[in-house]
């Protein structure tokens, strides 16, 4: 599974938060990405400029 962090504050959660990222979908040239804390409490669903924004990659996950 795929760990990203984020890079500044985002909505409610603060810089450097961890997420795995859950799905990824495109529907007519529309991405969509759905992530997950990775406390497993939350849950977001944001658009593909959200993601390039506020997030990077931080590393692939097997067994964490």
């Amino acid at each position: 599974m795929k760990v990203y962090t984020l890079k500044m504050q985002f909505n409610e959660f603060k810089k450097g938060t961890k997420f795995y990222l859950i799905a990824e979908s495109e529907f007519i040239g529309v991405k969509e990405f759905v992530l997950r804390t990775t406390d497993l409490k939350d849950c977001i669903s944001i658009g593909e400029n959200e993601f390039l924004a506020y997030f990077s990659f931080l590393k692939e996950s097997f067994n964490d």
